[in-house]
């Protein structure tokens, strides 16, 4: 997923609190030297915004970040100060509102990243070869984590088994890159030339020195824009497998249990939830019980 660009604030956020700062804050030493003024006013109310977007909390120590991103959209939106900017789009409910949380998301992925959980899903799935799989992956970033779990699949199953996966991201400019499925080859050095050869067809040419995932690969795939936080999930039937990586570690404790208890109302009874490795859901013990390593199965 494009995930969250720091580690988790303890503290919600307000922006009542933040919008009452911008008559008191001054830009003090923040100001100096930019091109636009930046106070802690501004930064608490991109706090509270991307929080109540995205369930995103976003760390006390990323202004640096935080300027040199939104400065972008302050100028292909013209304006002049980070707080027209920001009143402007607290008063708007357009297309900038993605653009601001795709400024504030970084994505950090690569094909086959944590092994283990592939060995484990592979195992999964022969254990029920004759099953409609489903499975859903939520933070595609820019595809190399759906890739990886299709490939598992063809390999585990068969190119004639029953298997489909959705790949969501709240990043709309990352989905279609992973919609492309074109990469660099020198992004894929973890995969072995046997998997190069039977899944991706090298470019040419002008585009010597890219891949493009094969169209098996992509037409197993459902790309599809998905907010964790909001509760408009368009799934209608139930899945056998979610891949939620590296993403929750980003919220605090609250948007951690509500998005976990919408992932157990959409996830099959017995089916497997794959986490990062630094995500620990243990007092959750009443949705999930721990089957692995940062893989666990819905109660």
């Amino acid at each position: 997923m494009a995930q969250p660009t720091s580690a988790p604030s303890t503290a919600r956020p307000s922006a009542a609190r933040a919008d009452s700062a911008y008559a008191a804050a001054p830009a003090g030493p923040l100001a100096q030297g930019r091109e636009f003024v930046w106070t802690n006013a501004d930064f608490a109310r991109v706090q509270a915004l991307i929080y109540q977007r995205a369930g995103i909390s976003l760390h006390d120590g990323k202004h640096a970040m935080v300027y040199s991103r939104l400065s972008r959209r302050l100028r292909d939106t013209g304006h002049s100060s980070f707080h027209d900017y920001l009143g402007w789009l607290g008063t708007h409910d357009g297309p900038e509102w993605q653009e601001f949380i795709n400024a504030l998301t970084t994505n950090l992925t690569a094909f086959f990243r944590e092994q283990h959980h592939f060995e484990i899903f592979a195992s999964h799935l022969r254990s029920q070869p004759s099953n409609n799989w489903r499975v859903w992956c939520n933070a595609a970033s820019t595809g190399e984590e759906p890739y990886s779990i299709v490939i598992t699949a063809l390999e585990s199953l068969g190119a004639n088994a029953s298997f489909k996966l959705t790949a969501s991201d709240i990043d709309s400019k990352v989905l279609a890159t992973a919609g492309q499925g074109v990469y660099r080859l020198d992004g894929l050095k973890g995969l072995s030339p046997e998997r190069l050869q039977k899944f991706f067809l090298r470019g040419k040419g002008g585009n010597l020195g890219m891949v493009r995932a094969k169209p098996e690969l992509r037409r197993a795939i459902d790309f599809m824009s998905v907010n964790l936080i909001r509760d408009d999930w368009p799934f209608k039937e139930p899945f056998d497998v979610v891949f939620c990586r590296n993403v929750m570690i980003y919220f605090d404790a609250a948007t951690q249990r509500r998005v976990l208890e919408r992932i157990h109302r959409v996830l099959k009874p017995g089916g497997m939830l794959f986490v990062g490795h630094a995500e620990n859901f243990s007092e959750s013990r009443d949705l999930f019980t721990l089957r692995g390593k940062t893989v666990y199965e819905r109660r």
